[in-house]
């Protein structure tokens, strides 16, 4: 299984601090997001992990390559245990694709277009890396939903404050809690950054779970919203032939880093977590 992670825009939320770092670097306690995603990927039943980059950014290749050097340095001077954190780092096993051009979300996921057609019969995960989920459940979840409906894409969604519904893409659905599925919504729309009347308060979480044909779908996609070439717009149009669902998760499933405030937040949040994992052990 295929699980592709688009890393190629420039971070401006980050400015000044994304002109030389890639956003995807800046670290969430001691590893970068992009480290947190990689896993998170792997720890699914995905084989292939391939990240979508640019010329610009040799920081994330250099981050996932051995550094043998380093880790001896390390060894020497009886730091094992960050030895052995830096060649884990170095061997995870991630590819690259290249977006020349930022043109929107939907393309970057449409350079793996090729991959993902040479295994056909598969669905794909898309990973985004303004989220982290740290528990390493949230595509084994969205999995078996897909499963349970004939194999239909699944996106996971967090319900946000009215007051932020602009700043994501917004599900319009239908809920299966009368079906005995609380936490899974058929759905019936989407929206990419509405600016007033939202369908509902569910925001894409920045996990999808899809089939083949939105990858036919977004090779004829136009630009839509800041003139980019949006997934939303394909996944808009897959809905005419086929079901869609989204998984609702808990707001402690999974952190947002998407501004400087959220990457503020999570890592505040993760620090809580690691403590309190520590005074349990």
């Amino acid at each position: 299984m295929i699980a592709i992670i688009p890393a190629a825009g420039l971070g401006t939320r980050f400015l000044p601090a994304t002109k030389a770092i890639p956003k995807e670097m800046l670290p969430v306690l001691n590893k970068p997001t992009i480290q947190y995603v990689v896993e998170e990927a792997l720890a699914a039943d995905v084989d292939t992990v391939v990240i979508i980059t640019n010329d610009n950014k040799p920081a994330i290749r250099e981050h996932f390559s051995s550094d043998e050097a380093l880790v001896s340095l390390l060894e020497s001077t009886g730091k094992s245990d960050l030895a052995a954190e830096v060649r884990t780092a170095g061997c995870l096993p991630v590819s690259y694709l290249i977006q020349e051009k930022p043109l929107g979300l939907g393309h970057a996921v449409y350079c793996a277009s090729e991959l993902v057609r040479e295994n056909q019969n598969e669905l794909f995960y898309v990973l985004l890396g303004d989220v982290l989920v740290p528990g390493n459940q949230m595509l084994q979840q969205m999995t078996a939903v897909s499963r349970a409906h004939e194999n239909a894409c699944v996106i996971a969604v967090l319900a946000v404050p009215d007051s932020e519904t602009y700043r994501f893409g917004i599900v319009a659905g239908v809920s299966l809690a009368s079906q005995g599925e609380p936490q899974v919504w058929r759905i019936t729309g989407l929206v990419e950054k509405p600016q007033s009347n939202p369908p509902s308060n569910l925001a894409v979480f920045g996990r999808y779970l899809l089939t083949p044909k939105v990858m036919e779908l977004l090779g004829s996609t136009e630009p839509g919203v800041g003139n980019e070439i949006q997934l939303t717009d394909a996944l808009i149009e897959l809905l005419e032939t086929e079901e869609m669902y989204a998984l609702v998760i808990d707001p402690d499933d999974g952190y947002d880093v998407g501004t400087v405030n959220d990457w503020l937040n999570t890592n505040n949040r993760m620090a809580a977590r690691a403590l309190s994992s520590a005074g349990q052990a």
